[in-house]
C-alpha cells in the first residue's frame, strides 16, 4: 500500500475506533507500539517505520495534534476533511 487512508468501526451508529494506515511495504506488520498524546497509538514495523495509528477516542480526535505526530513521523499531514467520517456519524 502507497497512500494513507482511514479505517472507521462504528457501533450503534457512533464511532467506536479507527485506525489511519500509514504506507505500508509488502509484508510489513506491528512488532512495536507506542502510546502518544490524544489517545493515538503508533504501530511501527520491524526497520521502525510508522505503518499505522490507532485512533481510540474518535470523539476527541484533534486535527492539529494529529498532523504533528504525522509530522514527526515523517509523513504528510490529514485535511479536516480526510476525518469527516470520524464525526459523520
Amino acid at each position: 500500500m502507497k497512500h494513507s487512508y482511514l479505517e472507521v468501526m462504528y457501533r450503534n451508529g457512533r464511532a467506536l475506533a479507527a485506525y489511519y494506515y500509514l504506507p505500508q511495504r509488502e509484508g510489513d506488520s506491528s512488532v512495536r507500539t507506542e502510546r502518544a498524546e490524544g489517545g493515538l497509538l503508533v504501530n511501527f514495523a520491524r526497520d521502525g517505520r510508522a505503518i499505522g495509528i490507532e485512533i481510540t477516542a474518535p470523539s476527541r480526535i484533534d486535527l492539529a495534534g494529529l498532523n504533528d505526530l504525522l509530522t514527526r513521523l515523517g509523513q504528510d499531514p490529514v485535511r479536516a476533511e480526510d476525518l469527516v467520517p470520524l464525526v459523520a456519524a
